[in-house]
């Protein structure tokens, strides 16, 4: 009895050696070929930021269609590991719609908040039924909250596949919204003014979405002309420029400052339109306009560079659309019809910035020559294979829409569209004479990055009842594209110090059920699964009935 009770404390006093040995050795092995359970350094950096208890809310929970208890799934296991960095991070699932007697009531509040849903057909068993899920998490920290979308759209692509490229961006999205959450000190960004750039109700939704990030202030560079040190000082509080379709041309001396605002270390992104013309022009020019070039005394600036935008029009068998309306009054009649001159452009998805975005809308985009010299160039956007480059002036109408476009001619494309220049920037007015004096002129500067885009209306959103519509929504057409995400990550990269962006880089493979073969195969796969483990406990029942007999019987 003494051995017995010997025995008994030493295995229980073991069981609490290793349990309280686990709490301070504890770790945790991926063993899956893509490592989808590490999170990478930016993540665990970020994680362990949040010094107070962080409460995520996934509405996954509930009767949802498979495609997304797959993503709840994966969502959950993401967090789990999360919560291994810090533990101030914990999740609950939660299902929105639980109450049915205020199901719709849940559901019109949810949508006042911004939470969209997704309209799932599922099909089982022959029968076809329409499910509303929201894919959503709700990121709650002190006294804030952030919306984090699970479920990424793409064009042409089946639930499944759209889950699959969800599952990719989870890590991003999360430490994304950590980040929100956590930052204690913005960096600042300039809206350039003063040159004809868009409106701030145009790029209000951007701006709007970068506020969480950043702080933004306008500067103007009409002031240049009487005092560009004072310019040149103020904009040098900023740590980005943004110019956003400019239609009047630079003078010298404004292209001087913005030259020492880079080359002192400034970062920027340039959205040029070098052709003016717009679909509204066409329609108050009774369906037809000229294309001209527009003159913004900027191509020795972008030269230095190693980039020459190109007075030219991109027409692309990869479009979206335009509606053009028919009738007269209440019998007026919408119809979206192709518009070769607004390309749809996929991503090569070669860059953290690009990676698994949405397809990108241009209109009246340009082409960009890409120039060999001491920078870094790497091509973000381009035009697709089947494409072609139209010169300027030219006029441009709708009578196009009465001719099928002929294939053979568009044997000009993937043309730059949008390029990320790096390295250590040389001053435009090096070995030239200045056309101002500002203090400290500086020759050759520190490594440094920008952004050249050759479309204006890249960051343009629509406008309805005067409110700003999202960027990338075109309410004509009811059509969504990448243009905020694509933006978004631009800027983030190039004043993202933490290597945030780079999360994006991240591959997950998640093997996808083949429906069809598995409706053709129920039958067998239900047999299988229920008949073997009963044929096996028979046979053990048997077996171990014979054993017995054969060892008492006398």
């Amino acid at each position: 009895m003494m051995k017995f009770l010997v025995s008994v404390l030493k295995a229980l006093s073991a069981v609490i050696i290793i349990n309280v040995a686990a709490q301070y050795l504890y770790t945790r092995l991926d063993l899956t070929e893509d490592k989808r359970f590490t999170l990478s350094e930016p993540s665990v950096r970020i994680a362990k930021k949040l010094d107070a208890p962080v409460i995520v809310d996934i509405l996954l929970d509930g009767n949802i269609p498979a495609e997304f208890n797959r993503l709840k799934i994966e969502t959950a296991q993401l967090l789990t590991s999360f919560r291994s960095e810090n533990q101030n991070i914990q999740f609950n699932l939660v299902n929105p719609l639980e109450d049915e007697a205020q199901r719709q009531q849940t559901i019109a509040d949810l949508q006042q908040i911004g939470l969209t849903p997704a309209n799932v057909t599922v099909e089982e068993n022959g029968k076809i039924s329409q499910e509303l899920v929201f894919p959503w998490a709700m990121v709650n920290y002190q006294n804030q909250t952030v919306k984090v979308p699970l479920l990424k759209n793409k064009l042409g692509a089946s639930m499944e596949e759209r889950i699959n490229n969800s599952v990719q961006q989870l890590e991003y999205a999360f430490a994304d919204a950590f980040t929100k959450l956590s930052i204690t000190e913005k960096k600042r960004v300039a809206v350039i003014k003063g040159n004809g750039e868009l409106e701030d109700l145009h790029i209000a939704d951007y701006l709007t979405t970068i506020r969480d990030y950043y702080n933004i202030g306008a500067i103007t560079l009409d002031s240049v002309a009487s005092n560009p040190q004072k310019v040149l000082d103020q904009l040098q509080n900023f740590d980005l420029a943004l110019i956003a379709k400019p239609t009047e041309a630079f003078s010298d001396e404004e292209k001087y400052v913005m030259d020492q605002f880079m080359v002192n270390g400034g970062r920027s992104i340039w959205m040029i339109d070098q052709v003016a013309m717009e679909v509204d022009s066409i329609f108050k020019g009774g369906g037809s306009a000229l294309a001209l070039p527009r003159e913004l005394n900027l191509k020795d600036f972008f030269f230095k560079y190693g980039i020459r935008i190109n007075p030219v029009l991109v027409n692309d068998l990869y479009f979206t659309q335009i509606v053009l309306a028919s009738g007269d009054g209440n019998n007026s009649q919408y119809n979206p019809v192709p518009w070769y001159y607004n390309p749809m452009v996929f991503s090569q998805n070669n860059h953290p910035i690009n990676t698994n975005i949405e397809a990108v809308r241009y209109q009246f985009t340009s082409t960009m020559d890409v120039l060999q010299d001491n920078y870094k160039h790497t091509v973000l956007m381009q035009s697709s294979p089947l494409s072609k480059t139209e010169v300027v002036p030219k006029q441009i109408g709708l009578d196009i829409l009465n001719t099928p476009p002929d294939k053979t001619t568009y044997n000009n494309g993937e043309q730059p569209l949008a390029v990320l220049i790096e390295g250590q920037f040389t001053s435009v007015f090096k070995n030239r004479v200045k056309p101002v004096d500002l203090n400290a002129y500086l020759e050759e500067g520190p490594e440094n990055k920008m952004i050249v885009i050759s479309d204006g209306d890249v960051i343009k959103n629509q406008v309805r009842n005067g409110l700003p519509l999202e960027l990338g929504y075109d309410k004509w057409t009811n059509s969504s594209y990448g243009n905020k995400e694509f933006l978004v990550n631009c800027i983030n990269y190039l004043l993202d110090d933490r290597g945030l962006v780079n999360i994006r880089n991240k591959r997950v493979s998640i093997p996808l059920l083949d429906v069809e073969k598995i409706a053709e195969q129920r039958t067998k796969w239900q047999l299988i699964n229920i008949g073997i483990p009963v044929l096996i406990t028979l046979l053990l029942g048997i077996g171990f009935s014979l054993y017995r007999k054969r060892k008492y019987t006398v």
